[in-house]
């Protein structure tokens, strides 16, 4: 009964999230949806800017905090309808709720982890995690190659302090929320213009610099393995006589 109700948390978060995702309901929030009604949610904005602002970062923490796919809909609609800077803002508090009622939820399910093996994401991370924790971590948060939720998952069962988790997401976790932010922005001003979501938008730097940007951290892991397997080499080739 004990092993049940330390679990009931992480089990309703992601019954909720399925229900979310099942639902339709971030089709709403996708940039050729959300650019036939942005004019009206720009002007209720506009009216009650607190409301709408707490209303954010609610339905940001929510997505995820259940750890569902396509929670970057709701950060571009952010940027879209609040502004690259007052939208990163937002998107970027309601990111770090979120993932701290994800991690409290897991580190209570899963306890000592004396119930089961680790699960396969968490053996992946082990050793860099444990060899670095803190540059790893942060690592882990700035690069958009891992799930999101799956790594706040995986660093509950490697029992990452606290500080550090909330730290790493909250900084570099920001990093690419700004990124999806400043690239909403950008849809919305090309939707605007031109009243459709369609090629052009690739014209605009507001557009391909963000696109360029998340390319560019994605490629990271692939610069650190190579610049490890050459120190390696170095390190294993004999010096000269």
């Amino acid at each position: 009964m004990k092993r049940l109700r330390s679990l009931l948390p992480l089990f309703l978060l992601v019954g909720i999230g399925l229900a979310l995702f099942f639902s339709g309901t971030l089709d709403r929030l996708r940039p050729e949806t959300l650019s036939q009604e942005q004019m009206a949610l720009r002007q209720q904005i506009a009216e009650h800017p607190v409301i709408a602002s707490l209303i954010h970062i609610g339905v940001m923490a929510l997505a995820i905090s259940t750890g569902i796919p396509g929670a970057v809909v709701i950060i571009l609609a952010g940027g879209m309808l609040f502004g690259a800077l007052h939208g990163a803002v937002l998107s970027s508090i309601g990111v770090t709720l979120g993932a701290l009622v994800l991690f409290f939820a897991s580190r209570a399910a899963f306890g000592d982890h004396s119930h089961g093996s680790a699960p396969a994401l968490v053996e992946r991370l082990r050793g860099g995690y444990q060899a670095h924790p803190v540059s790893y971590t942060f690592f882990l948060r700035l690069v958009p190659f891992f799930p999101f939720g799956g790594v706040t998952v995986a660093l509950a069962w490697l029992r990452c302090p606290v500080w550090l988790f909330l730290l790493a997401t909250a900084g570099g976790g920001s990093v690419m929320t700004a990124i999806e932010s400043v690239l909403g922005a950008g849809l919305a001003k090309n939707i605007a213009q031109t009243g459709k979501v369609d090629l052009s938008l690739m014209t605009d730097p507001m557009v391909i610099g963000p696109l360029i940007g998340v390319a560019a951290l994605s490629l990271l892991p692939i610069a650190i393995n190579r610049w490890r397997a050459r120190k390696a080499d170095a390190g294993a080739t004999p010096p000269s006589t």
